[in-house]
């Protein structure tokens, strides 16, 4: 097996496919790899072919049961490393009556790097894996025959490599559609949503003696124009999160420190972490023009090519507001090694591989989708850069903004919650449940005069913090008189 590129998609193929007694080769063009001094590979390697490596990251349920179940290894090195757990139900005072599936509601707190460095270790104590960091991918190699080619290895500038399966981890920056169309492929149909969210993040560590921020508030509020997220990491980090619509004019501000901290104060959960006296270890690092990628080597008439299979971001691009991308990369990289003793170079083997995709992942990416349209054209609305909110578009944003509350109330709506959010159960069926509607109904008509997102500064507010105080002009000074220079 050959992995087109390095990061956690391709590390977790490559490991997970040694583990069940394949061979694999990682080619990785950045010459740096991953290790054990975590803050200097996080604050300081500058790798513009990953620049969501620096933004926060969250481990759902889904991930973190893949590497329990088949790389424990990696999840105790996670643990060791400083990665943190935490269960959604410890919310409560009193942890609800556990029932089935409730041990995967757990969120596995790290940032990126850790995960790297945990795969990284193991992979390089796996026999029959080789690490080839700064040998970028340049070409496939291909066979005619069938209706489409076949890919029969790749090419780098230090010469050819024959295998069976090549696997696209090369993420969404990796150029899998020119490598494809070098190999004679037609093109694959690519699936995008555009979600007009700019995010801004900065980095602190909580004082020595603090392990813990605070339960509560909540760890993410939205406002109508803008709003904050906290991201608890490993070894006392956090991450606090402003976000606000590409559109919006007062966006450029939040670069700067100063603004930045203001503005996330005005936010519940920004203002209690940021309370506790937490160092600063970043600038702001801004991100955005963001989008929901589906990109598989397929198109309306199945595969383009076999030989050839995509995972993580190569193939399921998702914004990072809902945390799904490396549960998505992770189910991907455990499907193709647990089918890699397959004919894996058949047209049958492209064309199971991408029923099982849309089968699989393709829902989770079209709830991402979805959810990012909505949270979009809120920001923009309220904003005054985007249309008036439809009516019906309005109601149900209400009701999802009430289960959200009546979640942080009630353990059974929650749950529910928390099972979508750990991809454990569809939020067509989670939330369809009877007695989630009846208790998310009470809610409401406890609460007629009740408006959604609500949380934070005004429009005068925001617009005041976010405008940049002009520094008075000085006075020109006199020069100093002859006699006083010489």
């Amino acid at each position: 097996m050959l992995v087109i590129g390095g990061g956690v998609a391709g590390l977790a193929t490559a490991l997970l496919a040694a583990r069940r007694g394949h061979t694999a080769e990682v080619f990785e063009r950045d010459a740096r790899a991953p290790g054990t001094a975590l803050d200097r590979d996080f604050f300081d390697w500058r790798r513009p072919g990953v620049p969501q490596a620096v933004q926060p990251h969250v481990l759902l349920g889904a991930a973190r049961a893949v590497l329990r179940a088949e790389l424990p290894d990696v999840h105790a090195e996670m643990l060791r490393l400083g990665a943190r757990e935490r269960h959604e139900l410890d919310w409560f005072d009193v942890r609800p009556p556990a029932r089935p599936g409730d041990e995967d509601l757990v969120l596995l707190q790290a940032r990126r790097i850790v995960l790297e460095s945990a795969l990284t270790t193991a992979l390089r104590a796996e026999p029959g894996t080789v690490l080839r960091y700064g040998e970028p991918v340049t070409g496939l190699t291909a066979a005619a025959g069938g209706a489409e080619p076949r890919v029969t290895g790749l090419r780098t500038p230090s010469g050819r490599y024959a295998g069976d399966l090549v696997v696209d981890a090369g993420g969404r920056r990796g150029g899998s559609q020119s490598l494809l169309a070098g190999a004679g492929c037609r093109p694959s149909a690519v699936e995008r949503h555009r979600t007009g969210l700019a995010y801004f993040c900065r980095w602190y560590r909580l004082p020595r003696g603090t392990d813990e921020g605070p339960r509560r508030p909540w760890t993410v509020t939205g406002g109508a124009f803008a709003g904050c997220a906290v991201f608890p990491s490993d070894n006392r980090l956090f991450a606090v999160t402003v976000f606000a619509h590409t559109g919006d004019p007062t966006r450029a501000a939040l670069r700067d420190p100063a603004v930045f901290e203001a503005a996330a104060r005005t936010f519940p959960p920004g203002a209690a972490w940021l309370d506790l006296g937490a160092e600063p270890l970043s600038e702001v690092l801004a991100t955005g023009g963001l989008d929901n990628r589906w990109s598989p080597p397929a198109d309306g008439r199945g595969p383009v090519v076999s030989g050839l299979v995509a995972v993580g971001d190569a193939l399921a691009h998702t914004n990072p507001t809902l945390g799904q991308g490396t549960s998505l990369a992770l189910w991907a990289a455990d499907r193709v090694a647990r089918t890699a003793h397959r004919d894996t170079a058949s047209p049958g083997f492209a064309a199971g591989y991408h029923a099982w995709a849309l089968r699989t992942l393709k829902p989770w990416f079209d709830f991402q989708a979805g959810a990012d349209t909505a949270v979009g054209e809120r920001l923009a609305a309220g904003a005054g850069t985007g249309g008036p909110d439809r009516p019906d578009r309005a109601d149900r944003a209400r009701q999802a903004a009430a289960l959200f509350e009546c979640a942080l109330e009630d353990p059974e709506v929650m749950r529910a919650r928390a099972r979508v959010r750990h991809l454990a159960e569809p939020p067509g069926r989670a939330y369809a449940d009877p007695v989630v509607r009846t208790r998310v109904a009470r809610w409401l008509a406890h609460r007629p005069g009740w408006t959604p997102h609500t949380a934070g500064p005004d429009r005068p507010q925001w617009e005041k913090l976010t405008t940049p105080t002009p520094t008075p002009a000085r006075a020109p000074q006199p020069l100093p008189s002859t006699s006083a220079r010489s």
